[in-house]
C-alpha cells in the first residue's frame, strides 16, 4: 500500500513539473491572427492604380506583407454603385480588421455600411468634411481618417496663366456624380475669377457625356481646367481628342491625365498619397485611435509636362518649367 502511494506521488510530482514547464514556454501552437483588409476601389484608372500600387508600399513599409502577415481583400466596383455597396457590406459581414477606400464614392459606400464601427483608411479623398466623412481634418472624430487629394491649386492656375497667358475664358468640367470633382472644380472657378478670368462650368453625369458636353466647352473657351474628378480621368482620351482639333489647352490636376493628352499640370504624385494613406493604415491596425489621427495631405507637387500637345497646340513651355519638369516631374514625349 504504501509502495502504491510513493508511486502515485512521484507521478504526481512528475506531471506537475511538466505541467509547470509547458505553461511557462511561448504559446508557438496558437495561430497568431492575421488582420484584414478589405480595400474597395471605385473602378480601373491610372490614377486610382496608382494610389493603390502606394497603399500597399506604404503598409509594407510599416512591416505588413500582403499574403505574409496581412491579407487584403481588393474590390473593384467597376464604376458602379450597386457594386460599391455589395462590396461595402461584404467587408463589414466577414468582419475586416480594417476597411481602406480610393475615391470618394467608395468611401462613402463604406462609410455607411460600416456605421461608426469598422475603422476606414481614406487614400486620396478630396474635400472628406464636405463628404461627410469626418467632423475635421485635424481630428476625424469617429471610425474614419486618412488621407487628401487636394490639389494645388494656386501653382495650377499660375501655370495656366504662364502657359496661355492671352486666354480670358476658362471652360471646368467635372461630374455631377462625384463630390471631389464638384469641391476641386468650383474652388478652381474661384481662384480663377479672383484673377480676372471668365469661368463657364460644364458637367457629365457619365463617360458617355464627354463627346457632346466636350464639343460644346471647346467652341466656347479659350483654355479648358480638368479636375481631380474620376469620371475626367476616365474620359481624358475623349475630352483631349475633342479639345485637340479646336486646338485648346488643357491643364490637368493628375499626370496621369496630362499623360492622357493633357498639355501640363502641377501635381502631386498619386502614388505618395496611397503611400501615406497605406501607412496611417498600418499604425491603426496597431492601436492608433482613426477618432484624433489628423488627416494628412501630400502637398508638395512638381511640373508635367506633355511635350507632343505643346508642339501640336504650338505652345513653347518656358524654360524655367521645362527644367522643372525634368529634374523632379515628368515629361511625356
Amino acid at each position: 500500500m504504501m509502495k502504491r502511494m510513493i508511486a502515485f506521488i512521484s507521478a504526481l510530482i512528475v506531471f506537475l513539473g511538466f505541467a509547470f514547464f509547458y505553461s511557462n514556454q511561448p504559446k508557438q501552437a496558437t495561430a497568431k491572427h492575421i488582420p484584414t483588409i478589405g480595400l474597395l476601389q471605385l473602378q480601373s484608372h491610372p490614377a486610382l492604380d496608382e494610389i493603390h500600387q502606394g497603399f500597399v508600399a506604404g503598409l509594407k513599409s510599416e512591416g505588413y506583407t500582403p499574403g505574409k502577415n496581412i491579407k487584403i481583400d481588393f474590390q473593384n466596383a467597376q464604376a458602379d454603385q450597386s457594386n460599391l455597396k455589395t462590396m461595402s457590406s461584404k467587408f463589414v459581414n466577414e468582419k475586416v480588421d480594417l476597411m481602406a477606400a480610393i475615391a470618394t464614392p467608395a468611401a462613402q459606400a463604406e462609410a455607411n455600411a460600416a456605421n461608426g464601427k469598422t475603422p476606414i483608411i481614406l487614400a486620396g479623398i478630396t474635400d472628406p468634411v464636405g463628404g461627410k466623412l469626418i467632423k475635421s481634418d485635424k481630428r476625424p472624430g469617429n471610425n474614419i481618417t486618412g488621407t487628401s487629394g487636394e490639389s494645388p491649386l494656386p501653382q495650377l492656375l499660375k501655370l495656366m496663366q504662364e502657359l496661355v497667358p492671352t486666354a480670358k475664358t476658362v471652360g471646368i468640367i467635372y461630374s455631377s456624380s462625384d463630390h471631389g470633382g464638384e469641391y476641386n472644380a468650383t474652388k478652381f472657378e474661384k481662384l480663377a475669377k479672383a484673377a480676372g478670368l471668365t469661368c463657364k462650368m460644364y458637367t457629365i453625369s457619365n463617360t458617355n457625356d464627354m463627346q457632346q458636353v466636350a464639343q460644346k466647352m471647346v467652341s466656347e473657351v479659350d483654355v479648358v481646367y480638368a479636375p481631380q474628378d474620376n469620371g475626367v480621368a476616365s474620359a481624358m482620351k475623349t475630352l483631349t481628342n475633342v479639345a485637340n482639333k479646336e486646338k485648346k489647352p488643357i491643364i490637368a490636376s493628375a499626370d496621369t491625365m496630362v499623360k492622357d493628352g493633357g498639355l501640363a499640370s502641377y501635381a502631386i504624385k498619386q502614388f505618395d498619397l496611397g503611400k501615406v494613406a497605406g501607412q496611417m493604415a498600418a499604425r491603426v491596425l496597431n492601436g492608433r485611435s482613426t477618432k484624433t489621427y489628423p488627416i494628412a495631405y501630400v502637398l508638395k507637387g512638381n511640373y508635367v509636362i506633355n511635350e507632343k500637345e505643346a508642339k501640336l497646340l504650338g505652345i513653347e513651355i518656358p524654360a524655367h518649367i521645362m527644367q522643372g519638369a525634368k529634374d523632379k516631374g515628368e515629361i511625356f514625349k
